[in-house]
């Protein structure tokens, strides 16, 4: 089981959302790149790198930190929040991306989203299906749709996509374990998707259970900031 760490970028630093609301911040590091030596230093060598920034500002902001982390740790970066547009795409790549997350884009703009599929590989291209209660939100989680979630992964899955975070909304950050109900679903009827799950991490004993079920990758974040897990246990299981 792949196990990522995220770190999520607010104004510069290293904070945690609760459920996706910005009103509900909280500042763990004044500097993203200590926090992702410390993960390289614990034998992690995975990143989920999130612009929260980005996300609100429909663009790609926090481009300056993703190259400051690629070029001065070996850790394989996926990087979201705010991808747009082709231009976005290229910034994020360009300073050391190696694979991109586009949510809001694939609901909003699923032509784009599909060329870049075909023009980067399935395989650097990954599909951020967040959702409360079922539904699509976009946009940082401020926006809700109308698509359901299951429709909305099987839709693009026939269209080519192999990756997918699915965060749940109403979990994320609150460290009471994650939606293991969901993701058994998921993994039943997408039995061949490399399914990433992130949201509501408070153990490694949540992480096992993941693992018990078949989910192939799992992302955690405050559990770490909040010392619920210790960067040896996660490094540990990457050795």
């Amino acid at each position: 089981m792949e196990i990522i760490p995220a770190i999520d970028l607010l104004d510069g630093k290293c904070v945690r959302l609760t459920k996706g609301d910005y009103s509900k911040t909280k500042i763990y590091s004044e500097n993203p790149l200590d926090v992702a030596k410390s993960f390289e230093a614990a034998g992690i060598r995975r990143l989920h790198l999130v612009d929260l920034d980005g996300a609100k500002a429909q663009h790609i902001v926090n481009h300056q930190i993703l190259r400051e982390i690629a070029t001065k740790t070996s850790l394989v970066i996926d990087f979201g929040g705010g991808i747009k547009s082709d231009a976005d795409l290229r910034i994020a790549f360009d300073n050391g991306a190696a694979m991109v997350t586009g949510g809001s884009i694939a609901v909003k703009n699923p032509d784009t989203f599909l060329k870049w599929i075909d023009d980067y590989g399935a395989d650097k291209i990954i599909l951020g299906a967040d959702a409360k209660d079922g539904i699509i939100a976009v946009s940082g989680w401020t926006e809700a749709t109308s698509l359901d979630l299951i429709s909305f992964i099987s839709d693009y899955q026939e269209k080519g996509v192999i990756k997918v975070i699915c965060t749940d909304i109403d979990s994320d950050g609150m460290m009471q374990g994650p939606a293991i109900t969901l993701y058994k679903s998921l993994l039943k009827l997408f039995p061949e998707l490399y399914l990433i799950a992130s949201g509501g991490i408070s153990c490694m004993k949540d992480i096992f259970e993941l693992q018990k079920i078949g989910v192939p990758a799992v992302i955690t974040g405050k559990a770490i900031y909040e010392e619920k897990i210790s960067l040896d246990e996660l490094g540990k299981l990457w050795s």
